[in-house]
């Protein structure tokens, strides 16, 4: 096959998550730590009372099991999709959906119920960007073979991989795109946003067990992981890009693994293109291809935003209802535009550099980290209707008093201590009929 036909096999299948206008949908995946309510540890995956236990609790509960060898490893039931990473972080996808209300009552919903197990385990879900009491060496890899591939791969690669693969946590939130010119201008937005939503979503201040003096730490890590395949990528601003264009970084970057009739296959450097000439090429390879890369925006039949980390619950919801208003509102997406016209790669990476320094008062674009959130927030909230403004609240409100979720948890941290810093992240979901 040649190299013009493996691009294009590539791009049609991007091109296949085109939507209509009236069905265009966002989606959230959420990750947290599982740890000890008495010592702030970390939950393993191992052994009793190891989420492990909690996965199985699940799958008696109806919920259709993925596994590997005798682990159970992951679950799907109806619009919730688990998952455990590297760090046995319990990841949640809810089933992305026309309206965030729905979201919402489908994330109360589960996370009462798993809340309400853990607590008999004297467990907690906690909602921060890093683990706030565990040093990355002491936590033990989940049992998955891709884990182990990745694991080992990265060690040549960066830095920081194994605490990216560890000791992170992140919100997720996806969209979708109607045609390649809405998908240029919304790939170019959200990497021209990147620095911003970094700053005024950051969430961590404890690393390795110690307090931070600088900020964005998730950036950090990313940028030390891979750089083949992390961080922004230049084509986002690039006035051709286009489907193909996405497609060709794609081709070029190392797969780490395949799988293959049920077994995983370790490729190493092996590039995409490679791994079609020696395997073909499907869907199942295409989605794995386009999954295996990490950038702040990630592109595979949607566009997923990957800067946020992890941050508690109704804030988490801010997040959702701030991408929706901004991206699926043609007049907001023209402000943004407008915004950011001739914004270069260079200008974006040192928005980035600038906010690790100085957080949400770095100047990036003329203006400070602050004041474009502050911005954003009105703007989004001209893209929603009178009923999903409300998720804007929580962030308006933090913004507000000039704040970032990190600040937050560092006041109480200072004052009171780490245990009394944990609890205020703890995920509480009162139970409600939304």
């Amino acid at each position: 096959m040649k190299r013009e036909e493996k691009i294009q096999k590539i791009a049609d299948y991007i091109r296949s998550g085109e939507k209509n206008i009236e069905d265009i949908t966002i989606g959230m995946e959420i990750e947290n730590f599982v740890i000890d309510k008495n010592t702030l540890e970390t939950v393993s995956y191992y052994g009793k009372d190891g989420v492990g236990e909690t996965l199985e609790y699940f799958m008696n509960k109806g919920y259709e099991p993925y596994k590997e060898g005798n682990y159970v490893l992951g679950l799907q039931k109806g619009d919730i999709s688990v998952s455990t990473e590297p760090g046995s972080q319990f990841e949640v996808a809810i089933k992305s959906n026309t309206d965030i209300e729905r979201l919402e009552r489908k994330y109360i919903s589960f996370f009462n119920e798993l809340i309400e197990y853990l607590d008999k385990k004297s467990q907690n879900l906690v909602t921060l960007g890093y683990h706030p009491n565990k040093k990355i060496e002491d936590v033990k890899i989940l049992p998955k073979k891709r884990y182990d591939y990745m694991y080992d791969y990265f060690k040549t690669k960066g830095t920081m991989a194994h605490n990216m693969m560890k000791g992170t946590a992140s919100l997720q939130v996806t969209i979708d795109y109607l045609n390649e010119e809405d998908f240029r201008r919304k790939y170019f937005i959200a990497n021209m946003l990147t620095p911003i939503l970094y700053g005024i979503f950051d969430n961590t201040y404890i690393f390795e067990k110690e307090p931070l003096e600088t900020y964005t730490i998730r950036q950090k890590i990313w940028e030390n992981t891979d750089k083949d395949r992390s961080g922004l990528f230049d084509i986002a601003f690039d006035k051709d890009l286009s489907y193909k264009k996405y497609a060709e970084k794609i081709i070029e970057t190392p797969t780490i693994f395949i799988e293959k009739n049920g077994e995983y296959i370790y490729t190493k450097d092996k590039t995409f293109e490679e791994i079609i000439d020696e395997y073909g090429i499907d869907e199942g390879l295409i989605f794995h291809a386009l999954s295996i890369v990490f950038p702040d925006v990630r592109v595979k039949t949607y566009m997923e935003f990957r800067m946020f980390d992890e941050i508690p619950y109704p804030l988490n919801f801010s997040a959702v209802a701030l991408i929706k208003g901004l991206f699926y509102n043609e007049n907001n997406l023209k402000e943004m535009c407008k915004i950011g016209e001739g914004t270069t790669y260079e200008e974006a990476l040192k928005g980035k550099e600038y906010i690790q320094k100085d957080g949400i008062n770095a100047t990036y674009l003329g203006n400070t980290i602050l004041e474009h959130g502050k911005f954003l927030v009105e703007l989004a909230s001209k893209g929603l209707d009178e009923n999903e403004r409300k998720y804007l609240e929580p962030l308006k409100e933090l913004l507000k008093e000039g704040k970032t979720p990190r600040e937050k948890f560092k006041e109480i941290y200072e004052k009171e201590g780490l245990e009394k810093a944990v609890e205020s992240v703890t995920l509480k979901v009162e139970k409600s009929d939304v």
